[in-house]
């Protein structure tokens, strides 16, 4: 029986398991997202996402609990200094596993993980749902004064082409005018 046993072993000793975890969350925090079979991707979601909370406190003692996790200098500068920042505000989920479809070679099913602000194309969907609520107002009379305001400066642009349009002058060195005498 398998009472309260939560954590994929991934048929990986101890020691084994450590270090590819560790490895793989490197990557992840070098390349932003990775590609590997989906039960290692599954694996590695509990592991790195405490190790993100941590690091929104940027102190020694937090680096060194990384440290002792990961044991690479540049995944922690990494981690630190540029990811941190940028889930200051996230309260939580900070990576996404999506499914990409059996391998060829031996049909292991491959998932991608990936830091959830770092994915521009889902990014750009939450920002413009943000901007679409964000203009919304209940008050009618300013939709309706913007609507008056925003053709008036068409029809002064309209008007400043047709004043600066300037026919063009026939001379007597251009071939036009040799054919056409001036009116």
């Amino acid at each position: 029986m398998r009472h309260g046993d939560k954590n994929n072993n991934l048929s990986r000793t101890a020691s084994h398991r450590k270090a590819l975890l560790s490895n793989l969350a490197c990557q992840l925090f070098q390349h932003k997202k990775i590609v590997t079979t989906l039960a290692k991707a599954k694996a590695l979601r509990p592991y790195v996402e405490p190790l993100i909370t941590k690091a929104k406190e940027n102190t020694t003692h937090q680096r060194r609990i990384v440290f002792s996790y990961l044991q690479d200098k540049e995944a922690i500068k990494e981690l630190f200094d540029v990811i941190s920042p940028k889930i200051a505000s996230r309260p939580g989920g900070y990576t996404r596993v999506i499914k990409l479809g059996k391998r060829t070679g031996d049909n292991a099913e491959l998932g991608m993980i990936e830091l959830v602000d770092y994915n521009e194309v889902y990014g750009k969907g939450v920002e413009d749902k943000e901007a679409a609520t964000a203009k919304r107002t209940r008050r009618a009379g300013r939709k309706k004064a913007t609507a008056v305001k925003e053709p008036a400066p068409v029809e002064e642009a309209a008007a400043a082409e047709t004043t600066t349009e300037v026919p063009p002058v026939a001379t007597s060195e251009t071939p036009e005018a040799q054919e056409e005498p001036l009116k």
